[in-house]
C-alpha cells in the first residue's frame, strides 16, 4: 500500500518537529554546560566534594558562571574539581579567589562559590589552581549532636530517678520533706545541745565555789579587776603603783 501525499506530508511535519526539538535540547544542554562560547578552565582540589557531581553549577558573586567539568580523585585523601568558566567574567576571578562548596538553598543541588579576596591581585591563569575551603562535614555534626542528645537522655534519666527517690521519702532531703524522722532527730539533738551547755554551766559554776579552785578564780577576778581600772583612764587610774603592787601581793596571799 502506497503512502498518501498526506501521510507524506504528516510524516515530514513530525520529523522536522523532531529535528527542531533535538537541536533545541542540544542548545540548551550546551549553553548550560558551556558548550558554546569561550571558555577558560580552572581546576581546585577538595579533601571532600560533598556530593558535588559533574554538571553542577559554578557561581561568582551568586550568578551562574560555569560548571563542573569532571571531578577526579587524585589520591587518598583529595579530590581534584576541573571547572569551565565564561571567558567575560575571567578579568574579575583574581589569583587569590577562593572556592568553596555549598547548596542552592537549604536542599538543593551542591555548586562551587567562587569569591575574590581583593581587587589588587592578578587574574588567575586559565587552567590555573584555585584556593579551596572544604565543606561542613555534616555527618560529623550529627554525630555529635546525636552525641548530646544521649548524654541529655542520661542527664534526664538521672534526675527522674532522684526526683523519684525524694518524692517516695528516700534518701536525706526526702527524709527530710516526707517524714519526720529527720526533723525529730535534729530537734533531739538540739535539745541535747542545750542540755549540755546548761550542765557545763553548772560544773563551771560548782568549781568556782570548790575550796581548791576558789583562790584561783579570785586570783583572776583581781587581777582582771586590776586590768580594767588601768584601761580605763584618768577617771579610773587614781590608784597609785604602790596600791596596785599591794593589791596584787594579796591577791597572791589569798591564792596561797
Amino acid at each position: 500500500m502506497k503512502a498518501t501525499s498526506g501521510q507524506k506530508v504528516r510524516t515530514g511535519v513530525f520529523a522536522i518537529a523532531g529535528l527542531v526539538l533535538l537541536i533545541g535540547a542540544i542548545f540548551l544542554i550546551g549553553k548550560k554546560q558551556n558548550m558554546f562560547g569561550d571558555t577558560f578552565h580552572i581546576y581546585g582540589t577538595f579533601k571532600n566534594v560533598g556530593g558535588l557531581q559533574v554538571g553542577n553549577n559554578v557561581r561568582f558573586v551568586g550568578i551562574n558562571v560555569g560548571t563542573v567539568e569532571s571531578i577526579k580523585i587524585i589520591s587518598d585523601t583529595m579530590a581534584r574539581v576541573d571547572m569551565i568558566i565564561r571567558d567575560k567574567v575571567h578579568p574579575f576571578i583574581k589569583s587569590d579567589a577562593v572556592a568553596s562548596i555549598g547548596s542552592d538553598g537549604l536542599m538543593g543541588d551542591k555548586l562551587i562559590s567562587i569569591a575574590s579576596t581583593s581587587e589588587n591581585a592578578t587574574v588567575i591563569k586559565d587552567g590555573g589552581l584555585i584556593a579551596t575551603l572544604n565543606p561542613t562535614d555534616f555527618s560529623k555534626i550529627i554525630s555529635r549532636v546525636e552525641e548530646i542528645a544521649d548524654n541529655a537522655q542520661v542527664i534526664t534519666d538521672g534526675l527522674a530517678d532522684i526526683a523519684t527517690q525524694i518524692s517516695s521519702g528516700q534518701g536525706s532531703i526526702g527524709r527530710l520533706l516526707y517524714s519526720d524522722d529527720l526533723s525529730k532527730n535534729l530537734e533531739g539533738s538540739v535539745n541535747n545541745l542545750k542540755k549540755g551547755t546548761a550542765g557545763f554551766s553548772e560544773n563551771m559554776t560548782a568549781l568556782k565555789h570548790n575550796f581548791l579552785l576558789k583562790g584561783y578564780y579570785k586570783k583572776k577576778a583581781r587581777e582582771k579587776e586590776a586590768a580594767a581600772n588601768m584601761a580605763a583612764g584618768d577617771s579610773t587610774s587614781q590608784m597609785s603603783k604602790k596600791e596596785i603592787r599591794k593589791a596584787e601581793r594579796k591577791a597572791r596571799k589569798e591564792s596561797n
